[in-house]
């Protein structure tokens, strides 16, 4: 009877998870999706894209943490993790002019993991032959969507993305151990904002954005962005890292998705075998680091 009773009374906990963590990896491939809208419809350049992204991501968050039941944390000025926040925004917002949605998610999912997942071998961590594997088959796949042909995506913005992958994996390196991620998050956005002003300066003879531009750019950064991390903060609270890892594969799946039904974009063979192949790498990397975690 008492099982019972505790089954019951973790349904709505497990349910509440499922909803908060779905809630967030729509929100983070929806900022792939609106940031794609925006500058397919020429509404906003892609500095101001970015600029206001930040503008709007660091007020909602300093809403968000002054109003919130327990006072912030206090944390070190990290200038490093603020620039890398905003190279990640910046070259982000100009991949973009180029990238389908879901292109442009597959190649920032798989450098970010990757980073990750290389910065994890240079501190020490070991990989057993099936995981290596996986990285190889996760890189290669990377390398196969961007070799040259009829279906590659346009080289730069491939770069551009790969770079912003890059400086977010960076991000989240940075990230680890904080005692309050939501208060140091927005702290970073703030930090970043001048950095990106500073850009959008440097490019104000191609600067032009109309209603719709600013409306899109300040919902990436204050609901996908801003709200987005709060909902993922929840939810990473209830979830394993492996869990929390997993579930990111869906994100590149979701913008490509989101790409074919709300920007009349196709999938095409060479992106669909550059998914199995990155996501598939990923995953099996995940499987072995947490099979040998619990050794």
């Amino acid at each position: 009877m008492s099982e019972a009773i505790s089954e019951v009374r973790r349904a709505p906990s497990t349910l509440q998870t499922v909803a908060l963590t779905a809630v967030a990896m729509l929100a983070f491939a929806a900022n792939s999706l609106l940031c794609r809208l925006a500058l397919q419809q020429r509404g906003i350049d892609p500095a101001s894209f970015g600029s206001i992204r930040l503008v709007a991501g660091a007020l909602t968050l300093a809403l968000v943490v002054q109003f919130r039941a327990r006072p912030a944390a206090p944390g070190r000025a990290d200038w490093l993790a603020a620039a890398m926040l905003f190279a990640y925004v910046a070259f982000f917002s100009f991949a973009y002019l180029s990238l389908s949605a879901g292109t442009g998610a597959l190649i920032l999912f798989g450098a970010v993991q990757l980073t990750m997942l290389g910065a994890g071998l240079g501190s020490g961590e070991r990989f057993g032959p099936v995981a290596w594997i996986g990285f190889v088959l996760a890189a290669g796949g990377l390398v196969y969507l961007v070799l040259p042909g009829v279906a590659a995506p346009p080289l730069l913005g491939a770069v551009l993305m790969a770079i912003a992958g890059v400086a977010w994996g960076v991000y989240s390196l940075r990230g680890r151990g904080v005692p309050d991620p939501l208060a140091a998050t927005g702290r970073n956005f703030l930090r970043a904002v001048p950095l990106a002003l500073a850009l959008s300066l440097a490019f104000m003879m191609r600067a032009h954005a109309d209603a719709t531009g600013i409306a899109l750019a300040v919902a990436s950064g204050a609901l996908t962005s801003g709200l987005g991390y709060v909902v993922w903060y929840a939810a990473l609270a209830r979830l394993s890292a492996m869990q929390a890892a997993t579930v990111q594969l869906s994100v590149p799946l979701l913008a490509a998705f989101g790409g074919v039904l709300l920007l009349s974009e196709a999938i095409t063979p060479r992106l669909a075998a550059a998914s199995v192949a990155i996501l598939g790498g990923i995953a099996i990397v995940l499987s072995q680091k947490s099979r040998k975690a619990r050794r």
